[in-house]
């Protein structure tokens, strides 16, 4: 279904499709390089935790609990940052991705000096940084507030690519822009995955170049008016 949406729209959607990318990579190596946890995808995590609860296959306790602490401090710092500012990209917006950018930087940082097999103290700590910073990202995303885009998971976006399909409802869909979020974070998982085999620190340093070029972006290109063009995203 055709709609016009502003330039700064689309290039929301752009940015916000960016950083689901990076996601993918970040939560492959978590899991491949991190001892099995999500940083970014909580729902994984949650699951993860309750069958290492009854002690399944010997999964972890301490890394996915981490994981869980720190993405919700860090979606708690991100509300607090923007509670008072308005839906959209702002200058916050930037300091909050910058900020996310730089602590995927340094984890990048922590696991090249680490060497090819961290500690499990190293992994840990990696670990609590990789979620602080998805969670400061999923907040600052959700606070841009760009349909069926979260950047951390796609689960409701399957739900609504699905349901809204002719096999489903057939109601006129943004399509393109739901598929768009979960092929590109399988994407992000395969390069991530790819990372690994190499270095995880190198899959850290992909996502940090990414979302410092995505706040670059939108701090640049969400500076001023915009004419208003139309697509069917």
């Amino acid at each position: 279904m055709a709609k016009t949406w502003g330039l700064h729209e689309r290039t929301h959607l752009g940015l916000m499709l960016g950083l689901t990318f990076s996601t993918g990579v970040v939560d492959a190596v978590g899991y491949l390089g991190l001892d099995r946890v999500f940083t970014g995808n909580m729902t994984g995590n949650v699951v993860i935790l309750g069958m290492a609860l009854l002690g399944a296959d010997d999964l972890p306790i301490i890394g996915p609990v981490i994981a869980l602490v720190c993405f919700m401090a860090g979606a708690a710092i991100g509300g607090r940052v923007l509670r008072r500012v308005d839906e959209g990209w702002t200058r916050l917006s930037t300091i909050m991705f910058t900020s996310v950018g730089i602590v995927l930087l340094a984890a990048a940082v922590v696991l090249f000096a680490a060497g090819g097999h961290p500690v499990q103290g190293v992994q840990w700590t990696v670990t609590g940084m990789l979620g602080l910073g998805m969670g400061a990202q999923a907040a600052t995303a959700r606070h841009i507030a760009v349909k069926d885009v979260t950047t951390v998971v796609v689960t409701s976006t399957l739900a609504g690519l699905a349901a809204d399909s002719v096999f489903g409802a057939g109601k006129g869909q943004p399509w393109a822009r739901r598929a768009g979020a979960v092929v590109l974070i399988g994407l992000g998982a395969v390069v991530g995955a790819a990372a690994v085999h190499a270095d995880a620190a190198i899959g850290l340093l992909v996502s940090a170049v990414i979302v410092l070029a995505v706040a670059a972006w939108g701090h640049v290109a969400t500076g001023g008016p915009v004419p208003i063009v139309s697509t069917d995203l």
